[in-house]
């Protein structure tokens, strides 16, 4: 396997390279979102906070774990206000819909 070399013939480490390239495709938006696990418990309720997670994204839709299936069910009435509440904490419309599964919180 050849190695990569920039102009002044040095070697490059193979974790810069990927890092360029992930950077390079790498959606600002999706950054930004990375922010809810550490606004969650300052911007939701705390009974929602306890029983709530952010698990992941998938584009612009947020999956929340939740503790079972009575807070998936409760959770779907205040779904547009946990999405506002956390645009509103983004100052952006970043989060358009939220997905709810049983999961470890």
């Amino acid at each position: 396997m050849e190695s990569k070399r920039t102009k002044n013939n040095e070697l490059l480490h193979v974790g810069g390279i990927i890092e360029k390239i992930l950077n390079r495709f790498n959606h600002e938006p999706d950054k930004e979102l990375k922010k809810v696990w550490s606004v969650w418990n300052d911007v939701m309720e705390k009974s929602i906070a306890e029983n709530a997670r952010p698990a992941a994204f998938k584009g612009d839709i947020l999956l929340l774990n939740v503790n079972s299936s009575a807070w998936m069910h409760q959770l779907q009435f205040f779904k547009e206000n946990i999405i506002e509440k956390l645009n509103n904490s983004f100052g952006k419309k970043l989060v358009k819909d939220i997905k709810f599964k049983i999961g470890s919180i």
